[in-house]
């Protein structure tokens, strides 16, 4: 039996009223003050993870109770003691690799520092995310009448860890890519980048607005906690993959736009008859975020490795993960939006809505 942990925290108000009910008449701002002060504790233990080669795991969840204002907030040198403290108590349980879910694998170097200072590997999930986004965007697209090498795309967030890898690994698919982030001399970087290796036309842009109002395909990975695209921004027929948490696309968008398609990136059906995370953070059972997903990869593959740290993600290694998911029964757990599950009619209606001609095959991501 392998064993993980997997550190997070809380990103909204929901999630500390899921665990204390209580708190749903306490304003927001009391709660965050309030738990910021609270060491790191163990939610729930993770159990009946079963490969489909026979390999099982189990592992625990540990929160770092911040939120991702107060990560961003506060200086690193305070945070980062208390997500060791949390990997150390990782430790303690046994885990033989430790993942960091969220604005944990954001601030500061992203990781890094957090390895060096445990004595067990460590990894961020964003080869996972990225590629089941991938995967999951590609095929939304083709359920939607999109012929990837004859379409624009857009990815926001293109010059974090995941957009930079989402980019390079998308625009060897479409026809055009329009890379968005705010620094534009990283975004020049990576133009140049992208368009010596790939055919792709490729545009930069730092307004992600105006940057989607065309797209066929956008894959929506900022780091920012603000709502970045909203109804009017988008073309009928387009497919939107909102990986970011929190969430990039405005919920008024699914409410007023019955032509768009926005997924959930990153949602993954975990092996296992009896998977149990012991814990309701708000997905369905057995499901889990693909930065989860990794984690628990690499221990039922015995990869006790800091496969995924830093801010840059190779190609190579996205595709490497990707194949051991399969590998190991992992799938990208069809299409949800908000947390449920999209229907096959629904899609099939959004896309007539939208005028779009019959579904066509997807390109394969990883061959």
């Amino acid at each position: 039996m392998e064993r993980f942990a997997f550190i997070l925290h809380p990103l909204r108000q929901e999630d500390f009223t899921r665990k204390y009910p209580i708190l749903k008449a306490v304003p927001f701002r009391w709660v965050e003050e309030t738990f910021k002060h609270m060491p790191p504790r163990v939610l729930s233990h993770i159990t009946g993870i079963e490969s489909r080669t026979g390999a099982q795991a189990e592992g625990w969840f540990i929160a770092v109770p911040m939120t991702p204002r107060l990560l961003l907030e506060t200086p690193f040198e305070k945070v980062l003691p208390r997500i060791v403290r949390a990997g150390r108590m990782a430790e303690e349980l046994g885990a033989q690799i430790i993942g960091l879910g969220a604005f944990l694998k954001v601030v500061g170097d992203r990781g890094v520092s957090v390895a060096r200072a445990l004595n067990t590997p460590v990894t961020t999930g964003n080869s996972y995310t990225a590629g089941s986004a991938l995967q999951g965007t590609l095929l939304a697209a083709a359920r939607m009448g999109i012929r990837a090498e004859e379409a624009q795309a857009t990815v926001i967030g293109a010059t974090g860890a995941i957009g930079s890898v989402c980019a390079r690994i998308l625009a060897k698919h479409v026809a055009q890519i329009t890379l968005v982030a705010r620094k534009r001399d990283r975004l020049e970087a990576l133009q140049e980048e992208i368009a010596r290796s790939t055919p792709a036309e490729v545009h930069i842009s730092t307004d992600s607005r105006s940057a989607v109002r065309d797209a066929d395909m956008v894959i929506a990975v900022s780091s920012a906690t603000d709502v970045l695209i909203e109804p009017e921004d988008l073309r009928p027929g387009a497919v939107v993959c909102d990986v970011a948490r929190p969430r990039n696309v405005s919920a008024a968008v699914y409410e007023k736009r019955n032509d768009v398609l926005v997924i959930d990136g990153g949602v993954i059906r975990v092996p296992g008859e009896n998977v149990d995370f012991g814990f309701n953070f708000g997905f369905p059972p057995k499901h889990a975020e693909a930065c989860i997903a990794e984690t628990i990869i690499l221990a039922l593959e015995r990869r006790f490795e800091c496969f995924t740290l830093g801010a840059d993600i190779r190609v190579d290694q996205v595709e490497e993960i990707t194949r051991l998911a399969h590998k190991h029964g992992f799938e990208v757990a069809g299409f949800r939006r908000f947390e449920r599950a999209i229907p096959d009619e629904e899609v099939e209606r959004i896309r007539r809505n939208a005028g779009r001609p019959h579904e066509v095959e997807p390109p394969m991501l990883i061959k």
